[in-house]
């Protein structure tokens, strides 16, 4: 059997006073927040761990429940409907919370990334246009056995058979063309050392 509740000195069971609110009774309602109120708050903080949260579920669950007053059926105690229904709001919140959480962590992580992806890229292309007007600074055999080596990864024998000259002469030619964007790219070594550039000036 449902409990018994006495509410302005007047006895009735937890079905009758659902029956109340569900026709609309302010009185029985307002006595049954009241007496409820502060345990489902107490119960909701001991979940949430934050009073003002804490009091909001309990309030919408009680705003609710006076909104569709006309649907209420409770087959259970009220307690235990009351308690029930504060536990899964509080879940739902806890939930809600952890998920909204995540996304601004998501959001964040993704915003940094594409910023450094962007940066990255615009680094990446100001310092290629510079490698390449530096290669055009070079001296004509030296430019073009300095492209074959490092955009055709020709080896320096092939370089010289295609060239019909030395290997030496591919080598001193190759070295020649370092120290010469050592210095044209003097300013930019940083950058190349940041994109990691397959140019491999620095060396």
């Amino acid at each position: 059997m449902h409990k018994i509740f006495f509410l302005q000195s007047v006895v009735l069971s937890e079905q009758e006073i659902v029956g109340a609110i569900r026709e609309g009774n302010e009185r029985i309602f307002e006595e049954t927040f009241r007496k409820y109120y502060q345990s489902l708050c107490n119960y909701a903080n001991s979940i949430l761990k934050e009073i003002d949260e804490a009091e909001e579920i309990v309030q919408n669950l009680f705003l609710n429940i006076w909104e569709k007053r006309s649907e209420l059926e409770i087959n259970i105690s009220l307690k235990s409907y009351l308690y029930r229904a504060v536990h899964n709001h509080c879940l739902n919140r806890i939930k809600h919370l952890k998920v909204r959480e995540e996304y601004q962590q998501y959001t964040v992580n993704f915003y940094d990334a594409s910023y450094e992806s962007v940066s990255q890229t615009v680094l990446k292309n100001e310092l290629e246009t510079k490698i390449e007007e530096a290669i055009r600074k070079l001296p004509e055999q030296c430019k073009l056995i300095f492209r074959m080596s490092r955009f055709e990864e020709l080896k320096y024998q092939e370089i010289a058979e295609k060239l019909k000259i030395s290997p030496k002469t591919v080598e001193n030619q190759i070295g020649k063309a370092l120290k010469i964007l050592r210095v044209e790219l003097a300013e930019y070594l940083p950058l190349i050392i940041i994109c990691g550039t397959t140019f491999q000036i620095v060396q």
